[in-house]
């Protein structure tokens, strides 16, 4: 029974408006929730449920379906009631100066402290120099330096009288205090004293031995009191300090008095400062370098001060540094060095006690950033440190050890299911580390609820991004171009990043057409201005053809030669053309030559799709007689390849045609493949495939005779142009759906194909007649050849 032509309403799926109850957009409210992933949905919400350890989240599925945005959203939508985490602040480590310390502080305690430090220092840089320089200091300073002084001379006094008793004196030379012999007051002069008698200076030097001892002992007391002196003097200096800052300290501590951290480096600040009290002294006028009071300043690391509920960070580019945070360095004196102020931080302190998301191809392009990732979470902590590339380098004459902070994190990948199965099977660590497997899926069914969420979506683009509204029939031409996104009558895409830009075009060329709600007709006019921008190169094709530069006939019959379908992929658009195979059968035995294989121009599937060919006709005719044939296929003026077993029943009605030498009619183009039953199997890309050949038919004028043969379990997916639509709504142009070879061949030349009878023999004025003799007379002609041959 010939097939029948599909109808109108099978060729594309038009979705009613009436069941919208809504005017326009406007009336619904923004959503937040993941649209068409119940299954990855539900894996999301168990990663972030439960808190056990390794249960990070990896999603699977293909880009542009919106999942990194739709998953923050729905991340934030979730989580904004959890707590909102601490702050995270560095400070100056009196102990080990080149281990920092971190401090965790309450959700905006952090530039509160950091705010208090600062003031603080400022209060003691004007306090305390004032405190040194008031009367009472002075005078008390100037006391003790006067007991001292009294002392002193009281002693050196008695020294001085006791030594005259014996024409001896005290004498303060610039090597220090010496006893020398003296007359009437009047230091001896060397020469005068080598005159004095033998038993005279004698009698001296031994007085002076004596006085000298005495002097030591005296000189020895006098350095005691000195550094008494001194002591109290510092005492001093401590008390007045302590006085000046002691209620600075206890306002910070009393604020701080529930958290043992801050009390204990309240307390290390407190004795820093008293012990370098005149560190805060005003600058020396002599230009002496400023004592460096950056040791009392708070990197304030993670300031959550603004922040409400866990964190959602999503981190664009994953490297090393923007993922664990850096260490800056600066120049000193010609050194490079650092501070615990050039401490910054990474995408995982933002993120902690939160949820961050990496795009998992972005981050194994630094694969450093990768280990440094997993030995974070392993170790449940953040450490600030260079690079494993960095640690080998001679530049850096100082570098820090800042203390780990405790991490505590809900990581969510994102990467295509290829890159999550080469993970698993080759870093043994990915399994432990990301044990909830999220998949999202590139299509959802095609039902009113999901249809009434693209509508939910369309109205929160626009209420998020101040679009125009669309009205009921703008939103059913969305769901329509998702449909063919789909590529199937009853699926809708979810690659909502090409729905999110559809969307906004619309409202553009609403805009442009000077209308303030967005309509059919603006969506039709963004999906044609979207075609036009990419379509340069289906419109090169195009022409070639039409001006005969590409052979394709689309009139007439031909014996041999059928017009098969491509698509070809530009990116952002993909189009169909025609391409006319050809097939040329005759005596030998070298059985189905492809040229493009011979020639390694076709791809392993296709070269499949070769293959099979030969199981048909084997199956088909050589049940009784030899299959002894050489055929040659072929795709006329291909120069760039082939792959895919689309045109595998094309080449097969090629063949079939020449071996029976039957013309085919050139107005019907087919695609499809085979099996080696018979059974015509689905293809992709056939809405393509229908519009590139239907352009052409189109453009040389349509005759109501042409049109494409089409795998029949491909009607599911044909969302067809309305001008195709309409086309064929006229009886101008057709589409039939294939099941077999038989109602294909049967199709193309208006011959039946012919049912086999029980002695194996095709009925006559059959295809398959025609065929079977044809291959019947070419094994017995190289039969006879070859005996004629031998003898």
């Amino acid at each position: 029974m010939p097939v029948s032509p599909l109808s109108p309403d099978k060729l594309r799926r038009v979705c009613c408006q009436d069941h919208y109850q809504f005017e326009t957009t406007a009336e619904l409210p923004a959503q937040t929730n993941i649209i068409g992933q119940p299954r990855g949905t539900r894996a999301i919400e168990f990663g972030i449920g439960i808190q056990s350890q390794g249960y990070n989240t990896f999603v699977l599925g293909p880009t542009g379906t919106g999942r990194a945005t739709a998953i923050e959203r729905f991340l934030h939508e979730r989580t904004g009631d959890e707590p909102t985490p601490d702050d995270w602040i560095y400070v100056h480590n009196f102990t080990t100066p080149h281990m920092p310390r971190a401090i965790s502080l309450p959700p905006g305690q952090g530039v509160q402290f950091k705010a208090q430090m600062g003031q603080l220092v400022a209060d003691l840089q004007r306090e305390l120099p004032q405190a040194f320089a008031s009367e009472a200091y002075k005078e008390a300073m100037e006391a003790v330096q006067r007991d001292f002084e009294r002392q002193q001379n009281d002693l050196l006094q008695a020294l001085q009288v006791k030594a005259a008793e014996h024409s001896l004196g005290l004498l303060n030379t610039p090597s220090g205090f010496a006893i020398v012999p003296v007359q009437d007051g009047r230091t001896i002069p060397p020469e005068i004293y080598q005159q004095i008698p033998l038993e005279q200076r004698q009698a001296i030097e031994e007085q002076r031995q004596i006085l000298g001892e005495e002097l030591d002992d005296v000189l020895d007391q006098i350095q005691t009191m000195g550094g008494e002196a001194r002591r109290q003097m510092e005492q001093i200096d401590r008390e007045v300090a302590e006085a000046t800052s002691q209620q600075h300290f206890d306002h910070l501590q009393k604020t701080y008095a529930d958290h043992d951290e801050m009390l204990l480096y309240l307390s290390e600040v407190h004795q820093d400062v008293l012990e370098n009290m005149h560190d805060f002294d005003p600058p020396a006028e002599d230009g002496s370098p400023l004592p460096d009071l950056r040791r009392y300043e708070i990197n304030l690391l993670v300031d959550n001060s603004k922040t409400t509920g866990a964190p959602v960070i999503i981190e664009q580019d994953p490297t090393y540094h923007n993922l664990m945070g850096r260490l800056e360095y600066e120049m000193q004196d010609g050194m490079v060095t650092t501070h615990f102020t050039n401490i910054k931080c990474g995408s995982l302190h933002w993120a902690n006690s939160g949820y961050l998301i990496i795009n998992a191809n972005d981050l194994l392009r630094d694969i450093e950033a990768y280990e440094a990732l997993k030995r974070a979470l392993k170790a449940q902590n953040i450490n600030v440190q260079l690079r494993a590339t960095m640690h080998n380098t001679q530049v850096f004459a100082k570098s820090l050890d800042p203390e780990p902070i405790p991490l505590k994190v809900k990581i969510i990948l994102l990467g295509s299911p290829n890159l999550y199965y080469a993970l698993y099977a080759q870093d043994e660590d990915f399994g432990d580390l990301f044990k909830v497997r999220s998949d999202f899926d590139s299509t959802m069914p095609r039902d009113d609820a999901h249809e009434a969420e693209y509508a939910d979506f369309v109205a929160t683009r626009c209420h998020e991004e101040n679009l125009r509204h669309f009205d009921r029939s703008a939103v059913a031409r969305v769901v329509e171009f998702g449909a063919r996104l789909a590529e199937h009558q009853n699926k809708l895409s979810t690659r909502f990043g090409q729905i999110a830009d559809l969307v906004r075009e619309a409202s553009y060329w609403a805009g442009v057409n000077g209308r303030n709600t967005t309509t059919a007709a603006d969506v039709q006019q963004a999906i044609n201005e979207r075609i036009y921008r990419a379509n340069r190169m289906e419109e090169l094709v195009r022409e070639q053809v039409l001006d005969e530069t590409v052979f394709i006939s689309t009139d007439g019959a031909v014996v041999g030669q059928v017009n098969g379908l491509s698509v070809l992929d530009t990116g952002e658009y993909a189009f169909g053309q025609p391409g006319r195979i050809t097939a040329r059968t005759y005596m030998g035995e070298d059985g189905v030559i492809q040229i493009e294989r011979e020639t390694e121009m076709s791809g392993p599937i296709h070269d499949k799709g070769v293959l099979t060919l030969v199981g048909y006709l084997g199956g088909k005719y050589a049940q009784n007689q030899p299959l002894s044939l050489t055929a040659s296929l072929t795709f006329e003026q291909n120069y760039g390849g082939i792959d895919g077993d689309s045109a595998s029943s094309t080449e097969l009605y090629a063949l079939l045609s020449s071996l029976g030498n039957i013309p085919i009619k050139q107005g019907i183009a087919v695609t499809g493949s085979v099996n080696q039953r018979g059974e015509v199997q689905p293809i992709g890309g056939v809405n393509e495939k229908v519009e590139g050949f239907f352009h052409i038919c189109q453009a040389r004028g349509l005759t109501g005779e042409q049109g494409v043969m089409i795998p029949a379990s491909n009607v599911a997916h044909l969302m067809l142009a309305e001008e195709v639509v309409t086309a064929v709504t006229q009886k101008q142009f057709h589409i039939w759906p294939i099941r077999t070879i038989d109602e294909g061949i049967e199709l193309l030349t208006s011959i039946p194909a012919g049912e086999q009878a029980e002695n194996g023999i095709y009925p006559e004025g059959t295809i398959h007649h025609a065929v079977q003799d044809r291959l019947l007379q070419l094994a017995e002609d190289l039969k006879a050849f070859g005996n004629g041959d031998d003898s």
